[in-house]
C-alpha cells in the first residue's frame, strides 16, 4: 500500500479513552505519528485531529452511532435471510 496517511479512532474507547488513544498512537512513533496530548485529552463530541501538526501520519477521532450501525447491519443481515419455512420446505 505505500504506507498509510492517518489513524482513526471511533466506537466507545476509541472516542472515550485519551489514555488507550495515547498508548497506541505512542508505538507508532516510527511511522511518523505524533499525538498532541492536549488534544488528545480534549473531551469534545465531535470529529478532530489529535496528530501534532509536525506529525506525518496523522489521528483522527471520529464520533460513531455504535447502535444504529448495529441495527442496520441486523435489518440487512435478516432482509438477506431466507426464513427458517423457507429452507425447510424448499424444493
Amino acid at each position: 500500500m505505500g504506507g498509510a496517511d492517518a489513524i482513526v479512532f471511533t466506537g466507545g474507547i476509541g472516542e472515550n479513552s485519551p489514555e488507550i488513544r495515547a498508548r497506541i498512537c505512542g508505538g507508532l512513533e516510527w511511522a511518523g505519528l505524533r499525538l498532541d496530548d492536549d488534544k488528545n485529552k480534549q473531551m469534545v463530541s465531535s470529529e478532530r485531529r489529535i496528530s501534532s501538526n509536525e506529525s506525518r501520519l496523522n489521528a483522527f477521532v471520529i464520533p460513531t452511532d455504535e447502535e444504529l450501525l448495529i441495527a442496520r447491519d441486523t435489518v440487512r443481515c435478516i432482509s438477506e435471510q431466507p426464513s427458517l419455512k423457507e429452507l425447510i420446505f424448499s424444493p
